[in-house]
């Protein structure tokens, strides 16, 4: 994979010594307020080797994200495929692709999130010619979805739904999704 390169950034895939600052901020309870749990060190690695596995197979992914000449490693940004069943998803062998980012405290405010977050959106309606991209996150999350309506994605809140991996009952369950076509 070509990395994908942005006035201020690269995307790119995984190198070994991201893990270290992934695991960082995996463990930072503000960049994981939207997510059911901060990780361990076994759990983000764990989480980054997937990653890194589905650019590997499929040509894209969440791609790491470098700042050059600033930070080899600011967080992630891309795209993948949905993974679990929900109402947007259709049925096998359809496939979704989601569109999402996660930033290092550090880097939030600076408007990296929606650049990268173009660039994906870019190559997916590009090289791969998909027909839609989607985005969710817990509907607490108004940053991302601050960044979802910046890069044009419309949300209906009919297609909100409750995330099948969060337990019923917790305060992350109910999530918004935001779609973008070419």
């Amino acid at each position: 994979m070509t990395p994908l390169k942005t006035e201020r950034l690269i995307l790119r895939p995984w190198r070994e010594d991201d893990f270290e600052a992934f695991a960082a901020m995996s463990a930072d309870p503000e960049v994981m307020e939207h997510f059911p749990s901060t990780l361990t060190r076994a759990e983000s690695d764990a989480v980054a080797t997937r990653l890194q596995a589905h650019i590997e197979k499929h040509g894209f992914g969440f791609w790491a994200l470098e700042l050059p000449g600033v930070a080899p490693f600011i967080g992630f940004t891309g795209m993948q495929y949905v993974t679990f069943d929900a109402p947007f998803v259709p049925a096998p062998p359809a496939r979704i692709v989601e569109i999402g980012w996660r930033l290092a405290r550090d880097h939030w405010g600076k408007g990296y999130a929606s650049e990268a977050a173009r660039a994906a959106l870019d190559f997916g309606f590009g090289p791969l010619g998909l027909p839609e991209i989607v985005s969710f996150t817990a509907a607490t999350n108004t940053r991302s979805q601050s960044v979802m309506a910046r890069l044009g994605m419309t949300h209906d809140p009919r297609d909100d739904f409750g995330h099948p991996k969060v337990e019923d009952g917790h305060r992350l369950k109910r999530h918004v999704l935001y779609r973008i076509r070419p």
